[in-house]
Formats: structure tokens, sequence, C-alpha cells
């Protein structure tokens, strides 16, 4: 998709930063729109088979959703006062994730890898917004191993 010789990835970009840099902006439905437009984009591209399209597309909103997050604890470093714009923000990322893994199903395996970095990266980005709006929340510890198991 180009409007203008722009891709709707970059202006997408552009959005992003405005939404974060305006105070008076409506920076949530900002970013929930370019979310949407990114994931639909990647989706006509799988549907016509542009694997290296989507990949990019995805990237790009991987991108765009750690802009998102740095620029949201710069303006509201209190995500558990402010928390609104971290929500609707881990929300968006879940999608994306769903996304995600949605398309590594339908995707030829030599595109796999970048997309399972992508995955990668908003699953830790999701579990930091986590963190972020639920800080005393008890943390799970997972063993490095499993225990072994008692001998009779």
């Amino acid at each position: 998709m180009r409007a203008g010789g722009t891709s709707l990835g970059a202006v997408c970009g552009l959005l992003v930063f405005h939404a974060f840099l305006h105070p008076g902006a409506p920076d949530s439905m900002a970013i929930e729109k370019l979310g949407d437009a990114q994931l639909e984009e990647a989706r006509h591209a799988g549907k016509a088979g542009d694997y290296n399209a989507v990949g990019m597309t995805l990237e790009k909103y991987r991108d765009n959703v750690r802009a998102a997050l740095e620029a949201l604890k710069k303006q509201h470093p209190d995500a558990e006062k402010q928390s609104n714009g971290y929500r609707q923000l881990q929300m968006h990322v879940r999608k994306g994730i769903r996304e995600v893994d949605e398309t590594l199903l339908v995707s030829p395996e030599d595109y796999k890898p970048p997309l399972q970095i992508v995955r990668q990266d908003l699953v830790g980005m999701d579990e930091a917004l986590l963190k972020l709006l639920f800080p005393r929340r008890p943390v799970e510890h997972h063993a490095a191993t499993p225990p072994a198991e008692k001998q009779p």
C-alpha cells in the first residue's frame, strides 16, 4: 500500500510520535488506529502471498509498539496512576501477538524465524507493560530445570 510514494508503515510511524509528542492528541486512539492499519496491511499481504511484506509490516508494528512504550514511559512514568495509555497499548500488543501467531501458522518455513523474533519482542513488551501496570503483582518463578522425579 503506497500513498504518494510513502508506505503506510512510515506514515503510521510518524503518527505514533505525533500522538505522544503533542499532549492534546488522542494518543490511545491514534495508537489503536495505527496498529489496526498495520495489522490489516500484514493480513492483506499474507493473503496475496507476499510474506516479505508481511514480515516487514509486522517488524514496523513491533518497532512502533516499542516507540509508543518508550514515549508513554517518558510522558507518564507512573503506570499505576495513569494507566489508560498503558492498558490500551497492552491490549493492542496482545492483539498483535495473536496476529503474529496466526501468520506463523500459514507462513512458509523460510519466513518463520524473523516472525518468531517479532513475536518474542512483542511478548517481552507485553510482560514489561504488565510489570509497569501491576508492579506489586507476585512474580512467577519458573525452575530452570524440572525437579527430579522421586524414585520409589
